[in-house]
């Protein structure tokens, strides 16, 4: 299973993760929380990403790619790890999959 590290926070594909995301609108900053499960980790070093996916309203999933070394990441919290540990790395699977069946 690939795992990772943001500030001393270790996480892994297949986590449920809350992340903390600065936005910028017409000169105010807010913090924007997007809270998913971590369906792929890619890259090394200063380009390392990470993709998170959340199923929105009417079980429609939304897919976000972060930057690992991004300084609009503001926190990080790993909500729950899966009971069972992945036996991919990526955890495409989970597209196809709504409601309770896309839990691993």
């Amino acid at each position: 299973m690939i795992r990772t590290k943001w500030k001393k926070i270790e996480f892994g594909v297949g986590d449920v993760v809350k992340i903390g995301y600065l936005i910028k609108e017409k000169g105010k900053e807010r913090t924007q929380p997007f809270q998913g499960r971590v369906i792929k980790i890619r890259g090394r070093g200063e380009s390392k990403t990470f993709t998170v996916r959340k199923l929105a309203v009417n079980q429609i999933g939304v897919e976000r790619v972060f930057p690992l070394n991004s300084p609009w990441i503001k926190n990080l919290k790993v909500l729950s790890k899966p009971k069972k540990r992945p036996r991919r790395s990526k955890l495409y699977y989970l597209r196809d999959k709504k409601g309770k069946k896309a839990r691993i």
